[in-house]
């Protein structure tokens, strides 16, 4: 009798807070709300709460006891390998898949790395909630000396709090993350913290980060929606190489605008799992086929997809999300070699026109 109330609850703060109508706070950009932050103009809407709640409220117990999905054959490279291919190919600009949407940049030898997740559980309740089925390639004292943390958005699975708190020689890391997010950078001890609005830039030491619109949200407890901001990064080192990190993201005009202004990439990192149930999803997270799209509008020539294979966040199978990537690829006219599936832990050059 107490869960359902405590149910019922619930499905009413939710109610009320989907009722309320933000207003762009006088003198700040459109995206600052008295609700909080909001998406770019013409992204699309998630849906009302009601049709949500009951996936919802089953996802946790879900994750707690279904087995977990079949791993695709191959998909993780022995750590051996993974040492391996990051040390031969020091010298040059280069991308790691860790899992998930952690990846190791290697810019103008500079080392960078995006949403770091090296806990089993994306969840502030864990046994609750989703648990990461493939360990991340390397443990954080595996990995070469880290100058940077960038970070998209404040969800469990891209700010783990637990993995920013152990990374070592914090004093001498920089963090790179949107707006609300660097008291947690601050709190950990890290040696310098720079919070970005959206078309906000800052360069440290030869290389350059932007701060980008991307459709998504925020939230890391019941009553904290959106007061944080989310971002994806346009990343640019001295040698021109150019790089877009795009966290979660949903598709809309907002990339295609983006493009007059920055687009030009020579690899865009896309998250191409967690868009099933659309009910759900829509206004989170992309279909593949959009993902992609995404990377092009941006004027990309090469494409990662991250985010499957690692975690079960959504109802889609791996198999899916990867098909209905290299689907969306031939739909737009990009050949299979600009499309990059790659195995968790393997290394690759990136390619600078």
């Amino acid at each position: 009798m107490v869960f359902i109330r405590f149910i019922v609850c619930i499905i009413i703060i939710f109610i009320l807070a989907s009722c309320s109508v933000p207003e762009q706070i006088p003198g700040k950009p459109w995206h600052h709300t008295t609700e909080g932050f909001r998406n770019p103009p013409g992204s699309p809407e998630k849906n009302n709460w009601l049709s949500r709640v009951p996936w919802l409220i089953g996802r946790p117990f879900y994750a707690l006891f279904a087995d977990d999905p079949e791993i695709p054959k191959d998909h993780v490279l022995e750590k051996a390998k993974v040492i391996e291919g990051i040390t031969n190919r020091l010298g040059s600009n280069t991308v790691t898949w860790l899992g998930h949407m952690t990846a190791l940049l290697q810019i103008d030898g500079k080392v960078i790395i995006t949403d770091p997740w090296f806990s089993d559980y994306a969840s502030p309740v864990p046994p609750f909630g989703p648990k990461r089925y493939v360990a991340p390639a390397l443990e954080l004292f595996e990995l070469p000396k880290i100058d940077f943390v960038v970070i998209s958005h404040n969800h469990f699975d891209h700010l783990d709090l637990s993995t920013i708190d152990r990374i070592p020689n914090k004093k001498e890391i920089t963090a790179i993350v949107p707006l609300g997010i660097g008291r947690y950078f601050r709190d950990s001890g890290y040696g310098r913290v720079i919070e970005l609005d959206w078309e906000e830039t800052a360069t440290v030491g030869e290389i350059k980060y932007t701060a980008l619109p991307v459709i998504h949200w925020s939230k890391r407890s019941l009553f904290q929606t959106n007061d944080t901001l989310w971002a994806g990064w346009a990343i640019r080192g001295e040698s021109g190489v150019r790089i877009y990190f795009g966290g979660d993201a949903d598709y809309g005009p907002i990339y295609a605008d983006l493009a007059k202004k920055y687009g030009g990439f020579d690899l865009s990192l896309l998250s191409i799992g967690a868009f099933l149930p659309r009910a759900v999803m829509r206004g989170s997270h992309c279909v593949p086929e959009k993902c992609i799209r995404i990377g092009a509008d941006l004027n990309a020539r090469n494409h990662l997809g991250m985010a499957w294979g690692t975690v079960r966040l959504g109802d889609e199978s791996n198999e899916e999300a990867v098909k209905r990537f290299y689907s969306g690829a031939k739909k737009l006219g990009i050949r299979d070699e600009h499309v990059w599936i790659m195995k968790i832990g393997e290394t690759r050059v990136i390619p600078k026109d």
